[in-house]
């Protein structure tokens, strides 16, 4: 089992590597489902390829996000350079990239990502017979689902462990993107999970903000048991302590030591186990979304009872009794209730007294650790990640001495490098060079990016060989050796690939619905609509397979597509389709008669898809849904409110689930000749909870082109 660590830029990779990751995921600028991070220059990402490589780490390029065409082609020119400069592995969420980079860059591993939202054994094979090694799975797998799927599929698995979980799907979080063109499919969410709501009752909180998530020794031999190949951590925005830390703490459990996790004292906004043991209505935290630290304790007068150790140099910060930040210090002195002063530290259990705090506090917390960040500060100048080599030293009286270091690259090529010294080896007048002594002295490889893993030589018994020659051949060799790995990663392009335009000519509508119950069908066939289809759930679970119709002619996830009993399924718009490869390599299965694009792309990008075998829908009308979260967050129906007066409907869905949409639908139905300008076949009329009156209403405006207009991201795109 490898850990793969996250880089958002050269601090936090070198921070990685030092505390044993072997594996690397990181961003180029620009692109990526973190394209807040600092990320990396196109220089720095070869820098970094060449560095990781010489201590047998691997690199996995993050270009995990929706795409829209030319965004592929003008990536081309860096993809094709890291790829020819030995790039290990492309993380990607968009069939349709994939589609597109396996025919330029096919010898290179391709990586499912979480954004993929791939949460059973039938999708993850789909992904392996189509040519991806690996897949994330989604963070909402209890241990059960993913043992279930290693028991059924070959693809290599990877799960997170550790980190801020996203309270919505990854893959299926469109809120940011609705309300202010910040995909969370396109790296730029602005984590509407993290604002304050308010509910029609006046009550106020953080009630979509998820605590991060933290597997401990016991979750992680459980992993490894069942054979996982990877485990991930996230944190490309995070401190290089955090990193390095967390790397460290999942590096000995790895190995099966037990120690003290210090990540909640660099970072902490509160931590669960997400949903390894199942849904956990404690994941949420709804005091407070942002990283505030370790509890000490309620302030009662003036006194505070501490529930951890404290030392002078930590970082306090005051909190109000609804959790409001007042201010914050640094302990410069303690005062302990006994009168006594001038200690540098304080333990658990005792009482401190507070001279100078915000009016209103009630809550302590510790939000910096003097102690552990001095530790892992002081770690982090070690380099203790290095790449394990073999060694073959002959030396010969009479005869030039030579030595062999060998190794493996990270795709199993062996690598050698020889040295020969010019010197002719000579007898020894005194001690002579024993092979216990000569293997001590090469294994000492402090200056170089290797560790001596086996030894093996031929040496005359009387054999001279001075401490300076064996100390410039090892030298010698491993720069050699290090260059030769180096090389041995890199490779040729072989052809281009690219789609060809064909002109379409725009063509009659079709009304299409989406319904959720009898009433609303009675409706749309009244007016005449002949192609109906139920609603479905969007995420096919792996411990939820038989809930999801494969009768039904609507697939909403790609199991519902790839073990559909018919051959002329709709597509629905949370499969995230942006470009025509994506519409190809649907086209694939054999089953796809039409495909909804995604609502995020704007009336130009639709357009320009360009013509394809299957036909082309977008939505009509459709109280948008903006998140679908596995938790059971309210009782009730709600109305959430945020501090920009944008309202969501939270509503419990019959699995328990919780949906929140948009308050004000989608509408462009009374602009019909716009839509035919767009080069689609079908437009659909998507229902959540309206009435009959109100179905009537949607069709009589269309009728008369009246009612209102609302457009969302159709009109102003996405970044």
């Amino acid at each position: 089992m490898k850990i793969v660590a996250p880089a958002g830029n050269m601090d936090r990779f070198y921070a990685a590597i030092k505390a044993g990751a072997k594996e690397i995921y990181m961003g180029i600028k620009g692109f990526g489902a973190r394209r807040n991070a600092q990320n990396f220059t196109l220089e720095e990402y070869k820098s970094a390829i060449d560095y990781a490589h010489k201590r047998g780490v691997k690199i996995f390029l993050t270009l995990n996000t929706v795409m829209m065409e030319n965004e592929m082609d003008f990536l081309y020119e860096n993809v094709k350079v890291l790829y020819e400069y030995g790039l290990d592995a492309i993380i990607v969420q968009d069939l349709g990239y994939f589609h597109y980079l396996k025919a330029n860059f096919p010898n290179i591993e391709y990586h499912g990502s979480t954004q993929m939202t791939v949460a059973n054994h039938f999708e993850a094979e789909y992904l392996r017979k189509i040519g991806f090694t690996r897949v994330v799975l989604p963070r909402e797998m209890t241990y059960e689902e993913i043992k279930t799927i290693r028991e059924n599929t070959k693809i290599e698995l990877e799960i997170f462990v550790s980190g801020a979980l996203c309270v919505c799907y990854s893959g299926n979080c469109y809120l940011s993107s609705f309300v202010g063109s910040r995909s969370g499919n396109r790296g730029m969410c602005a984590q509407p999970c993290r604002k304050k709501y308010e509910l029609a009752n006046g009550e106020q909180g953080y009630f979509i903000s998820p605590k991060d998530q933290l597997l401990g020794f016991t979750e992680i031999q459980k992993l490894k048991e069942i054979g996982i190949e990877s485990i991930k951590l996230e944190g490309r925005m995070k401190d290089p302590k955090y990193v390095y830390e967390t790397v460290s703490y999942y590096d000995n459990a790895i190995k099966g030591i037990r120690v003290e996790q210090k990540t909640a004292d660099i970072f902490n906004r509160g931590y669960s186990k997400g949903f390894f043991y199942g849904n956990d209505d404690k994941i949420i935290n709804s005091n407070y979304s942002s990283s505030i630290g370790k509890l000490l304790g309620r302030i009662n007068g003036r006194e505070l009872r501490i529930l951890e150790d404290i030392m002078l140099g930590d970082g306090i910060t005051f909190l109000s009794e609804n959790y409001e930040k007042l201010g914050g210090s640094y302990i410069n002195k303690i005062e302990l209730k006994n009168g006594k002063k001038g200690d540098k530290k304080a333990q658990k259990g005792e009482v401190i007294v507070l001279r100078d705090f915000p009016r209103g506090s009630r809550y302590v917390y510790k939000s910096f650790d003097k102690a552990v960040n001095d530790d892992v500060e002081s770690r982090l100048k070690k380099e203790n990640n290095r790449l394990e080599i073999d060694c073959y030293f002959c030396g010969k009286i009479g005869e030039k001495p030579y030595i062999i270091f060998k190794t493996k690259n990270n795709f199993g090529l062996e690598v050698e490098a020889k040295y020969q010294e010019n010197q002719i080896l000579e007898k020894a007048n005194k001690a002579n060079m024993t092979p216990e002594k000569l293997q001590e002295k090469l294994a000492e490889l402090g200056d170089t990016t290797f560790c001596l893993e086996k030894f093996e030589c031929d040496i005359d018994k009387e054999v001279f060989l001075p401490l300076s020659l064996i100390k410039g051949m090892k030298r010698e060799c491993a720069t050699i050796l290090e260059e030769k790995i180096i090389e041995s990663y890199r490779k040729k392009v072989e052809k281009r690939y690219l789609l060809e335009k064909e002109n379409e000519t725009p063509r009659e509508l079709e009304i299409v619905g989406i319904v959720k119950n009898d009433n609303q069908r009675k409706v749309m066939e009244r007016y005449g609509v002949k192609k109906i289809y139920n609603r479905g759930r969007d995420v096919a679970k792996e411990g939820e397979l038989t809930t999801h119709s494969l009768d039904s002619k609507l697939a909403s996830n790609l199991y519902q597509l790839l073990e559909n009993k018919n051959d002329d399924v709709l597509v629905n718009w949370n499969l995230n389709i942006t470009n025509r490869y994506t519409i190809m390599e649907l086209e694939k299965i054999g089953k796809v008669r039409s495909v909804i694009i995604s609502p995020e792309l704007s009336f130009e990008k639709i357009k320009n898809i360009g013509k394809v075998n299957v036909k082309k829908a977008i939505l009509g009308y459709s109280k948008l849904k903006g998140m679908h979260i596995e938790l059971s967050i309210f009782d009730k129906d709600e109305i959430l409110s945020n501090s920009e007066g944008d309202n969501f409907i939270a509503k419990k869905n019959e699995y328990g689930n919780t949906e929140i949409y948009l308050e004000k639908p989608l509408n462009i139905l009374n602009d019909f000749d716009k839509l035919k300008e767009l080069n689609i076949d079908e437009v659909v009329i998507e229902l959540n909870d309206e009435s009959e009156e109100e179905v009537k209403a949607i069709f009589e405006n269309m009728k008369n082109k009246t009612g209102f207009y609302k457009a969302y991201n159709y009109e102003r795109g996405i970044y």
